[in-house]
């Protein structure tokens, strides 16, 4: 039943923020949208953040659950992250203009933009984790912040795609995979190339008689 009721509820924010922008919808709004009291409102969400970000989750869990291609087990990494990404893009179909308001949200706020980010760059994680493609240390880090980037460009594409095959989509996401991949390349090149700095020598106390060099 709570379950049940979260998803009530994220349906309704959605429908909200198809309408208006995220900064103006209120927690009231949204209890009023979904039929729920404010009661079970707070036990559920405590912010309209984090409604998004339960939001994305769903969205993370739809790709994540979903089989990957058997054929793809042995595909180069960009091709397997090209089928993991337009699944997400699948999953986010029904919910075109909740995400066209969000992204209109943060070219108006900075802010907001950032808090979107960080949303962003752990779903990606996730996503690059479906791809097996390694997300730990800072190489990591900067995959999944690389990828970040690649759907903000691929969305700004999709969000007027109106073709049923997504062709243009399917074009800049290929396009933006391939820069990004040469990106990186290049960004593991250069961590090669700086020097290691040895690390320093435990400085060892004179024994008795012993004096320390100048």
């Amino acid at each position: 039943m709570a379950e049940a009721q979260r998803d009530q509820i994220i349906q309704a924010f959605l429908a909200l923020l198809a309408e208006r922008p995220f900064e103006s919808i209120s927690l009231g709004a949204v209890a009023r949208q979904a039929s729920v009291s404010l009661a079970e409102m707070r036990r559920e969400f405590s912010s309209t953040f984090d409604i998004l970000a339960a939001f994305m989750r769903k969205i993370d869990n739809e790709v994540l659950s979903a089989a990957m291609d058997p054929d793809l087990a042995e595909a180069p990494a960009r091709e397997r992250l090209f089928e993991v990404l337009m699944r997400r893009l699948e999953a986010l179909q029904p919910h075109r203009e909740a995400v066209r308001s969000l992204a209109r949200s943060a070219r108006r706020n900075p802010p907001f933009a950032l808090a979107l980010n960080s949303l962003s760059l752990r779903s990606q994680q996730w996503m690059l984790t479906k791809a097996d493609i390694e997300t730990a240390g800072l190489s990591g880090c900067a995959r999944a912040q690389g990828l970040v980037m690649v759907m903000a460009r691929t969305l700004r594409v999709w969000l007027d795609d109106d073709d049923p095959g997504l062709a243009r989509t399917m074009a800049t996401l290929d396009r933006e995979l391939a820069s990004g991949e040469r990106a990186l390349n290049l960004l593991g090149d250069l961590c090669r190339l700086v020097p290691r700095w040895p690390s320093p020598r435990r400085r060892r106390r004179p024994r008795p008689g012993e004096t320390e060099a100048a």
